[in-house]
């Protein structure tokens, strides 16, 4: 059945956030056959809502339909210190109560938050509005270093682009890996961006040419995780010292090169788990590990599950049952 989705537009909501969710839900299946998603946005409303910079957008849904959807996304909040209408707290906690998944994208946690829903769980918000957060809603645990929290039926993210990091992140949930890297190409993003938000965080651009070879290093370490990586290799393809190369790696993508390469393994081994009938034994040499005890202990740590479920699970049509949340939440060394 088509997968509804309704995204909330507030007066003064940010285009470009809004905008996301439509690219990658509102637009055709990236290939024929596909029970894809139907999208309807919706205002507290219906009828005209502005937007950032004097855009409008004229919607004929109000909140009934919002609260009906199968995944209700929540793209921001214009003013963070005014608590949601009343309206749109009844609303949130209906969809939520009948089992909707509920997303929320930049300051739009707020919104969750504001509903009550968030209590005792963990939620994302852009790092300049974690603090705020944390002082309105103190029983929210605000994790303010993720791109994104998968929490299961609440999944909320960082700051503006993040969002389109947690929309692939649901194609991928929904369709698998190979889809989300379609809709990734469409888009001309990377699928999915490693690290958490320290890599943002008050740090200018920089001009560099180290960091165009830390940057072409990734790249080919990305394109040969089947041969042995070792920090070692990747500090003389960028021409630095390990030392240097590690220090300079944490700067730029707020992660280690392990436990960057180790995600980069488990998530290659993500389509062929889905799209082949290799044994885990192959599927694991294929990305680079050693042995098949290791690929299951990395992908057991990350996805919270084995290889063999994960399949099981995806051959079944029961993708939204495997939690995918901690291989992109996870910032800790390994």
């Amino acid at each position: 059945m088509t997968h509804h989705v309704a995204v909330l537009l507030f007066d003064d909501t940010s285009g470009f956030t809004a905008g996301m969710a439509a690219e990658v839900f509102g637009r055709p299946a990236p290939e024929p056959g596909l029970d894809w998603y139907e999208l309807s946005m919706c205002a507290q409303r219906p009828g005209v809502v502005t937007a950032l910079g004097g855009a409008r957008f004229d919607t004929p849904h109000g909140l009934d339909v919002f609260a009906a959807a199968d995944t209700v996304i929540v793209p921001g909040v214009p003013n963070m210190t005014d608590p949601p209408s009343p309206e749109v707290v009844t609303a949130v906690r209906q969809a939520h109560r009948r089992g909707a998944r509920v997303v929320s994208l930049c300051s739009g946690t707020f919104a969750l938050a504001g509903a009550g829903i968030l209590d005792g769980r963990r939620a994302a918000t852009h790092w300049a509005h974690a603090a705020e957060l944390r002082g309105r809603h103190p029983l929210v645990a605000v994790d303010s270093d993720v791109l994104y929290i998968d929490d299961g039926d609440i999944l909320t993210s960082a700051g503006q682009a993040a969002g389109l990091d947690l929309c692939l992140h649901l194609v991928r949930k929904d369709f698998g890996a190979a889809i989300a890297n379609r809709v990734a190409r469409r888009l001309v993003v990377q699928p999915h961006r490693e690290g958490g938000q320290a890599q943002f965080i008050e740090t200018p651009l920089s001009a560099d040419p180290e960091d165009d070879r830390l940057a072409a290093s990734m790249a080919w370490a990305a394109a040969n995780l089947d041969k042995p990586v070792t920090i070692t290799v990747l500090a003389e393809r960028a021409h630095m010292s390990p030392r240097h190369y590690q220090r300079n790696f944490a700067r730029s993508t707020g992660t280690s090169p392990i436990r960057w390469l180790i995600e980069q393994r488990v998530r290659a081994s993500l389509a062929l788990l889905e799209t082949t009938e290799s044994s885990i034994e192959q599927v694991s040499a294929a990305v680079g590990f050693d042995t098949s005890v290791t690929f299951r202990h990395h992908f057991a740590r990350l996805m919270r599950t084995s290889p063999s479920a994960y399949r099981r699970a995806f051959r079944g049509g029961a993708t939204a049952q495997v939690s995918l949340a901690a291989v992109f939440t996870v910032t800790g060394a390994c």
